[in-house]
Formats: C-alpha cells, sequence, structure tokens
C-alpha cells in the first residue's frame, strides 16, 4: 500500500516513547504493510554554560514525530458514516492504540507531507537546499509572523522567542486544536501586517 509522511500529534514529552513503540510494534503485529519509517525531527544547538561549550541534540517540533503511514485509502473514497475522508481501518486502529498519540489528531483528516518538505525537516535545511543570506530585518518577542518554509508553509503565529546573534527565533502557531512552538530562521518566516495579523497570544 502506498505509505505518506505525516506529522503525527503526541503528548509532549512522549515523542521517544511513540516513536519506540511504533517501531516495536509493527514488525510483532506485521504492520509493515501500513506503518513505515517513524522519526522525530532533530537539531544540533550550541550552549554555553560557565564559560564551556556544548553541543546539545534539540527536537525541532516538541509534542510531534513524522511517520510513515497508508492512512487513507487509495483511490479516494468517502466513509459513509462521517463523510470525511476513508482511512484504511488497520492503520486507523493502530494509531488509536500507541500510547501517547492524541486521539483528536485523528479526527481531524489530517493533509500528508511533501516528500521535500520531509527532507527538509529531517535533514534541517532548506526545501530548496540552498542557503539563504540573512534577512535584514528585525523581529520581537510579540510580533505575528507568518511561516514561508517546511511542513508549517503559511501558518501564522506569534514570535515567542528572538535569538538575533543566530537569525533564529521561536513561534507559537496553533495545530490541530493547541499550540505548538516552531523554531525557525529569520529567512523561514515573513511579517503580517497588523491588519492581516491573527489573534494568537504568546504562551505565559
Amino acid at each position: 500500500m502506498k505509505k505518506e509522511w505525516f506529522v503525527l500529534q503526541t503528548l509532549t514529552g512522549k515523542e521517544n516513547k511513540v516513536r519506540d513503540s511504533i517501531r516495536a510494534r509493527v514488525p510483532m503485529e506485521g504492520m509493515e504493510e501500513y506503518i513505515g519509517e517513524c522519526q522525530i525531527p532533530t537539531e544540533k544547538v550550541t550552549e554555553t554554560k560557565d564559560g564551556k561549550k556544548r553541543v546539545l541534540t534539540k527536537k525541532v517540533f516538541p509534542g510531534y514525530v513524522l511517520v510513515q503511514l497508508a492512512l487513507y485509502k487509495e483511490g479516494g473514497g468517502i466513509d459513509k458514516d462521517t463523510g470525511a475522508r476513508a482511512v484504511v481501518p488497520e492503520t486507523w486502529q493502530f494509531l488509536r492504540e500507541t500510547p501517547g498519540v492524541i486521539g483528536s489528531w485523528l479526527q481531524q483528516r489530517p493533509m500528508p507531507l511533501r516528500q521535500e518538505e520531509v527532507d527538509a525537516i529531517l535533514s534541517n535545511k532548506p526545501v530548496d537546499g540552498a542557503s539563504r543570506p540573512r534577512p535584514n530585518v528585525e523581529f520581537t518577542v510579540g510580533m505575528t509572523v507568518k511561516i514561508k518554509e517546511g511542513a508549517f508553509l503559511g501558518q501564522e503565529g506569534v514570535v515567542t522567542m528572538v535569538d538575533p546573534d543566530k537569525g533564529k527565533l521561536t513561534v507559537e502557531v496553533q495545530i490541530f486544536g493547541r499550540k505548538a512552538p516552531v523554531d525557525a530562521e529569520y529567512w523561514q518566516v515573513e511579517k503580517v501586517a497588523v491588519e492581516e495579523a491573527v489573534s494568537v497570544e504568546p504562551a505565559s
């Protein structure tokens, strides 16, 4: 069956358990036809503490994992009971029985990611693979911006952290009905005009 990449919502802090559970259960339950790879996107960050520099591994999207799923029936189809896209029952039941997966995610019939988006997320590079110059623009905490690259393309959110030295910031967006922090570089976002800004409050 055709598998596509999805951003799977989990309880925050349970990403590793969800990934390990999926990887262990797939061969045990004979689900290779329906479930493929499961990854947690990470990036290396440098931290200086007490005069010593160390490299840490940080989750790019806390509360989410990437997983290959044969989630929707090939050729389309509509569920006669719900009117939503028809899902593969084996995949649906497997995810419902995975501890740490938030059930509301499944009800919203998520869209699969494009392969270039997956490649960019897993490699922590721009979608087109090119290096980008840092734009001559200032971002501040509380500013509303729109994401221009990656899995959250088009999402608007509020800036909650800015690192001008590295040209990076954190944007809080609404994903599947809950707030989630998304790390991005300056070139991956753009300011939203005041009259266009969505009403999203930064986390307290």
